[in-house]
């Protein structure tokens, strides 16, 4: 009887520990934020763009592009980044340093926000708004083949999206501490001014010990 009762306390922290290695739990909560954003944002984008001129959809277009590839940036610069800096400007009482270092605590996690929620929704959007401008060219005076068209779009969508990510990263890598800090400095002042905690004090607790 006691060798069950330890198998059983053995399996159960062997559970405990599976979802700690893997952060489960974090798997499970992004993905259900991913799927209602990703709804909320491309129902949005679609009714915008809808009414929307092409210049103006145009610009939208790229400037999402844009802060898919941003995000990517710094969630690679989370992940190559050192604390050590952050700790000596937290020393002396730098704002945002120890902003900096929750973020590469949680590496993992922004790292996962970043290259793949944020990028992924954004993935989606731009498609979102390229179909939405092919729609509006061929209404226009000068109708053109629409295969074509989305062809185009397509490879333009996904060569402003690869190309862009592709110089993020040496940007990211080259230049971790410094967008980590600038990154750190936005989210300490949004927290300060909005209230809104992006971390846990549970975590913070645990990771401090």
């Amino acid at each position: 009887m006691p060798r069950n009762s330890e198998n059983g306390k053995k399996g159960n922290h062997d559970n405990s520990d599976f979802w700690k290695k893997y952060n489960l739990k974090w798997v499970i909560i992004v993905s259900i934020w991913t799927f209602l954003l990703t709804i909320i944002i491309s129902i949005a984008a679609e009714m915008v763009f809808l009414n929307t001129e092409v210049i103006f959809a145009f610009i939208i277009l790229v400037t999402i592009i844009l802060t898919g590839v941003i995000s990517d940036m710094v969630g690679v610069a989370v992940t190559v980044a050192s604390d050590k800096p952050f700790h000596a400007m937290a020393a002396d009482k730098v704002e945002g340093a120890k902003y900096a270092i929750k973020l590469l605590k949680n590496a993992g996690p922004v790292s996962n926000f970043c290259n793949d929620v944020i990028g992924d929704i954004c993935g989606i959007v731009s498609g979102v708004a390229g179909i939405s401008i092919i729609l509006q060219i061929n209404e226009l005076v000068f109708p053109l083949n629409r295969a074509l068209l989305t062809i185009s779009m397509s490879g333009f969508i996904a060569s402003m999206t690869v190309g862009g990510k592709a110089i993020g990263k040496n940007i990211g890598i080259l230049h971790s501490h410094i967008i980590v800090f600038n990154t750190a400095k936005v989210l300490n002042f949004v927290d300060q001014k909005l209230n809104i905690n992006l971390f846990s004090n549970s975590n913070k607790t645990k990771k401090e010990r």
